[in-house]
Order: C-alpha cells, then sequence, then structure tokens
C-alpha cells in the first residue's frame, strides 16, 4: 500500500555494494510477492510488476548473483493480463491486516464507491484513536463502500454492532463479499449487516430499527446533488435519536464543501471541526483532510 518512490531503495543499493549475494533480494521478495498474505489477495498487477522490475534493475545494476525466483515472479505478473480488479491489504496497528477487493479504476460502473478513498483512510485512524466512541454502542455508516473503515472498527473498536450501508447494488455486493472475506459474518448473529441505503428515500422507520448510537460517514460530500440528498438523510437521522454524528471529508472543492455546510445551517443542524492529532497508520498523503462533528 505504500508509493514505490518512498520505498528504501538506497537502503537496498547500499546493501547490495557490501554484499552482492540476493540473499536480501530472496529476503524482499518472500516478504513482498512471495508473502502469504500477497499470495491470498494479490495487489494491483501494474504495482506488482513495477515492483519487481525495480527490484531486478537494482540487483543488476549490482552485479548481484540471478535470482530465479525473482525473474519467475516477473514472468507470472506480466502473464496475467489487466484485470480490473485488485486487492489491497491495509495494515492495522495490531498487525492484522484488512483485505479488500477493489476496483482498479477510480470510477466505474457509475460509482465512485468500488475503491477506497483517503478520508475512508482517515476516519478509520480517526476511530482507532477514539475508540471509546464506538466500542459497546450500535454503530451505522453510511456510504461504506469497499468496507475499510468499518472492518477496521469491528476489528480494533469492539461495537455491539455494526450496520454497513450504501445504496449502490455493485457496492453492496462488493461490500458484503469484503464484509465476510475479513471474517466479520462469523461474529455473533446480528453483530455487523449490510443494508441498502438510498438518501432520499431511507424511512425514519429503518433508521429507528437500526437504532445507531454513532453514525459516521467518510468522503460524501462530493457532489452538490448528492450532498443535498445527504443532509436530508442526517436530518431525519438527528429527528429519530439522538446519536453522536460524524462526517469526514476531503475538501477537494472548497465551494461543494461550503455548500454542504450551508445546507446544513439551512436544515438547522450544527457543526464543529474536530480537534486533536490523529495518529497515521496508513501510508497515504493526507491533504485538506476535516471532521464534523453534527448536533441538533
Amino acid at each position: 500500500m505504500s508509493r514505490l518512490v518512498s520505498f528504501p531503495w538506497t537502503f537496498l543499493e547500499k546493501d547490495l555494494e557490501r554484499n552482492t549475494s540476493s540473499d536480501l533480494i530472496s529476503d524482499i521478495l518472500q516478504q513482498t510477492c512471495l508473502h502469504s498474505l500477497c499470495r491470498e489477495f494479490p495487489p494491483a498487477v501494474r504495482y506488482r510488476k513495477l515492483f519487481l522490475s525495480e527490484l531486478i534493475t537494482r540487483q543488476e545494476a549490482a552485479g548481484c548473483d540471478p535470482l530465479d525466483a525473482l525473474y519467475d515472479a516477473l514472468a507470472e505478473v506480466v502473464g496475467a493480463g489487466d484485470p480490473t480488479e485488485c486487492f489491497k491489504s491495509y495494515l492495522l496497528p495490531g498487525g492484522e491486516a484488512v483485505s479488500l477487493l477493489e476496483r482498479v479504476a477510480l470510477v466505474s460502473e457509475g460509482t465512485t464507491g468500488l475503491v477506497t478513498w483517503k478520508a475512508a483512510l482517515y476516519l478509520a485512524e480517526w476511530a482507532l484513536d477514539r475508540r471509546q466512541t464506538f466500542t459497546g454502542r450500535t454503530v451505522l455508516e453510511l456510504g461504506s463502500g469497499a468496507g475499510l473503515t468499518g472492518i477496521a472498527i469491528c476489528r480494533s473498536c469492539r461495537p455491539s454492532r455494526y450496520v454497513f450501508s450504501d445504496g449502490h447494488p455493485r457496492v453492496l455486493q462488493t461490500l458484503r463479499d469484503n464484509v465476510r472475506r475479513n471474517g466479520l459474518s462469523e461474529l455473533p448473529s446480528g453483530a455487523v449487516a449490510v443494508e441498502e441505503m438510498d438518501w432520499t428515500t431511507a424511512t425514519e422507520e429503518q433508521i429507528t430499527r437500526i437504532g445507531a448510537d454513532t453514525v459516521i460517514a467518510a468522503d460524501v460530500v462530493y457532489d452538490p446533488v448528492v450532498v443535498e440528498g445527504l443532509v436530508e438523510m442526517l436530518s431525519r437521522i438527528l429527528r429519530c435519536s439522538s446519536p453522536e454524528v460524524f462526517i469526514c471529508s476531503t475538501i477537494r472543492n472548497p465551494e461543494t464543501y461550503a455548500g454542504f455546510k450551508r445546507l446544513l445551517d439551512a436544515a438547522g443542524i450544527v457543526h464543529q471541526v474536530t480537534t486533536g492529532a490523529v495518529s497515521q497508520v496508513f501510508p497515504y498523503s493526507r491533504v485538506q483532510m476535516e471532521t464534523l462533528q453534527l448536533f441538533t
């Protein structure tokens, strides 16, 4: 999950200058492309191809002994074609991995919900630093997408019940598969649910039945039309009960984000920016992240 330019290539070069055996390259290969996690949940073909090609380049430049396993791994990737889906594995602080099937393209089948966006990573990190907000509570997540945030919370924060939700049929199927893939379907009956929830048609009966103590959403403020339905949904949620509500956003378009806040004001929903440091767990660039807490 790290960009290739962030890898310690200089360290590798210096080590290979001192020792031209293939032992270090072999160790790296075993802990990356040949690791059991990557064999079970293979990362993107293009990503593996670039990584292995760079390893071969560094090895050959240092005059190291050839390593057949390295060339075999590259041959396997070259022959894999160019699939539209891949796995991404996100390591939690305790060493566990959340492995998700995601689309390679950022937008596919008319939705952005088949990939993990940065705000979902940030909200997961925010939750890991504030576990008391989720422990022993019923949590409703709006626009769960591929499921990273919710799976991380279920693994680390011990909610009594967690409800993933989305409105796109293809996203819901991928979400159910990722929930099952990460072992959440093995939890006690009713502890985890995946529900279809269209923000424009969701009823107060559905919201009341879920009975959320905490409501969260990540990267749902990206389009003015979508935002209108979101604010309507949030208004219904806050009318039905008094949960803690947190919305995490990457502010790509300040005008759209300001419009979201104006709609909240018009709906009588008070909002304030949460403060405090958030420990970084995942390798990504944090740019203009903000988490709002909402009140009536």
